[in-house]
């Protein structure tokens, strides 16, 4: 199981896109792994047959635990079972081993094999393992088992009777409120990443000292050279790989900004890796641009438009989603003038980005009319003070209002 985050310690086999016996090489993607920020496919290590599949789907993992065997042509069962062995005698066994064994009731109780996913699921939602039927290797449970059970515990409870209490007209109570009817909704079960999401979330609005600051930029020169370029190249360059390059750059133009917390230290960095909040189906991933503040704009245009339509697919690989210094998060396209974003930690500054949109202005003492976009930004106060927040969104300002230093 590779070591999908950096501070991960176990992972969910989602599925396997090949069979034992398959012939697999290097690159290719044979399995597709669950973790807290994303599905993202594993590709093979090397050239050869996918001898043994170890981890069944819905299986969590230790990071380091072997999953499968990919073998040379030749290569002996027994020498595959003795490789096996010494593999699985190791510490970081699978976590369906270790927890299939924790899972052992008292002596005169009968045992339950089940994935610790299937398990967490069960016991989030007051199910009883042993009351489950399994339909996974052995009768094994599995997460599909609960969430089938889950299911039907909802679909039960949606057709209950409502309760005469809540249907019976209030006596004395305002006209309004007579007749009242408890609403009915449907509980959806969080997925791993929507839990994910939920726990980083609420650490990070609660433990990091977020404080914001908010330009309006105008848009006008921009849009007019967006407009010119995109006349004549064959990859039309969009509003956000330009704020995206801007941001990049504005960061080198005050390093102080581009930071991490870090315990007892903070780490500065030489490039701007901006993450890019996409969001997906099953919620909000943020794959990184490596080095913004030196790729072309149309490399960064690429490379967004290429995780756009790979995370919709849940085909972002892992090292995409680690070791960003920066976040732009746009929701403009969406008609919001603006919004504040919750910080990415260790990351120390997530810039979001409202529509672009036509407001009066005052130049020169006299009205007009010019298209200004409302950016907000939330910086961690433990390493970057208000001043250099402030350098940093004048000079991303500076950028975007003169757009000819983003390209050139």
């Amino acid at each position: 199981m590779p070591a999908i985050l950096a501070d991960a310690t176990e992972a969910v086999l989602y599925a396997w896109f090949k069979a034992a016996g398959d012939s697999v090489t290097a690159g290719e993607p044979i399995a597709e792994i669950e973790t807290e920020k994303a599905n993202v496919e594993m590709e093979a290590e090397g050239d050869g047959i996918l001898a043994r599949l170890i981890a069944q789907p819905g299986d969590t993992v230790a990071v380091g635990a072997p999953i499968a065997v990919i073998a040379a042509v030749g290569d002996a069962e027994k020498d595959i079972d003795a490789i096996l062995a010494t593999a699985l005698s190791q510490p970081a066994g699978t976590s369906k081993q270790h927890d299939d064994a924790a899972s052992v009731p008292a002596a005169d109780t009968p045992r339950v094999f089940s994935s610790p996913l299937a398990r967490r699921l069960a016991r989030e939602h007051g199910l009883d393992v042993a009351a489950l039927n399994g339909s996974g290797p052995d009768g094994r449970l599995i997460r599909k088992d609960v969430e089938e059970a889950i299911a039907a515990q909802l679909a039960a409870t949606a057709a209950a009777p409502v309760p005469a209490a809540l249907t019976t007209p209030l006596s004395g109570a305002p006209a309004f409120a007579r007749g009242f009817v408890q609403p009915v909704g449907e509980t959806v079960p969080l997925t791993r990443m929507r839990q994910a999401i939920a726990r980083r979330l609420t650490e990070s609005k609660t433990r990091v000292p977020h404080f914001y600051l908010t330009a309006d930029v105008r848009m006008d020169d921009l849009l007019a050279l967006r407009k010119q370029v995109n006349a004549t190249a064959q990859r039309k360059i969009t509003v956000n790989d330009l704020v995206v390059k801007a941001i990049g750059l504005a960061l080198c133009d005050e390093p102080d900004a581009n930071v991490t917390f870090n315990g007892n230290s903070m780490i500065r960095y030489n490039h701007a890796d901006v993450s890019v909040a996409i969001a997906t189906d099953g919620g909000l991933i943020t794959p990184v641009v490596r080095s913004v503040d030196t790729a072309s704009i149309t490399e960064i245009s690429s490379t967004i438009a290429d995780y756009a339509a790979r995370a919709q697919a849940g085909k972002i690989r892992p090292g995409e989603l680690s070791g960003g210094t920066f976040t732009v998060s746009n929701l403009g396209m969406f008609g919001t003038k603006e919004f504040t974003a919750i910080l990415n930690p260790p990351q120390a500054g997530i810039l979001a980005i409202g529509s672009a949109e036509l407001r009066p202005v005052v130049v020169n003492r006299e009205l007009g009319v010019a298209t200004l976009m409302t950016c907000t930004l939330s910086a961690d106060h433990r390493v970057v003070d208000g001043a250099v927040a402030a350098r940093l969104m004048a000079a991303f300002k500076q950028r975007m209002e003169n757009p000819l230093s983003i390209l050139i």
